[in-house]
């Protein structure tokens, strides 16, 4: 965890389905609570949610990347893009629970997938880190384009 910092989730898309899920994202805010999105070929998150001399780059910061083709996982242990980034893709930048996980634990609540790990963060495959529980309901998001799915609380 980060403490003190709003903790994303990273979809990348080419241009031509970006609409289609900033759309979807802005018609299920609470699911899909946008933080950013950049510009088109740009790696780089804007000043909203970096600091303004930030040379973040999405491409290479994160420690692994799961890449999707056609809704299938095809590599899940990359740890950069450099090498299947496109000029057309845009990053969208969602908030994930993560963040207000730190207000739980300054509450003295437990957070059980926390309370279950050896805390050894620096593994890169611990098997033995939870992830957060996730529960797929019945009610269906509000579609746009190509995007729909259930509500996952």
């Amino acid at each position: 965890m980060a403490m003190g910092c709003a903790q994303a989730n990273l979809v990348i898309l080419p241009k031509a389905n970006a609409y289609d899920f900033l759309l979807f994202c802005q018609r299920n805010p609470k699911p899909c609570p946008l933080l950013d999105v950049t510009d088109v070929g740009s790696a780089t998150p804007t000043a909203a949610v970096c600091h303004p001399d930030s040379k973040a780059d999405l491409r290479t910061d994160l420690p692994r990347y799961c890449l999707y083709r056609d809704g299938k996982l095809v590599d899940d242990s990359l740890t950069d893009l450099k090498a299947v980034w496109r000029d057309d893709f845009v990053c969208f930048l969602l908030g994930c629970s993560f963040s207000f996980e730190e207000a739980l634990l300054n509450a003295g609540l437990g957070v059980r997938h926390l309370d279950d790990h050896d805390g050894d963060d620096n593994k890169q495959d611990d098997s033995s880190c939870k992830n957060v529980p996730m529960y797929r309901t019945n009610v269906q998001c509000r579609s746009a384009g190509e995007f729909h799915g259930p509500l996952v609380v």
